[in-house]
């Protein structure tokens, strides 16, 4: 008898291998994809508020003098 040649069914150890196996975890991306949405409107907020928000200068501004 050759050592290629043998009683155990490879496909049968292939199969209770892979159910011995432990489980592959998937990461989630809905927690990251939240995050970045969040951050995302937030900054648009901030953007807007910067650009619609008066001005921090409360003295008048010269004015030329008349010739």
């Amino acid at each position: 008898m050759s050592a290629d040649d043998s009683t155990l069914d490879a496909a049968a150890i292939a199969r209770a291998r892979a159910l011995l196996a432990a489980p592959v975890r998937r990461e989630r991306i809905w927690p990251a994809l939240t995050a970045a949405g969040l951050l995302a409107v937030s900054a648009l907020a901030f953007a807007t508020a910067m650009v619609l928000a008066p001005p921090l200068v409360t003295h008048p501004l010269e004015k030329p003098e008349a010739p």
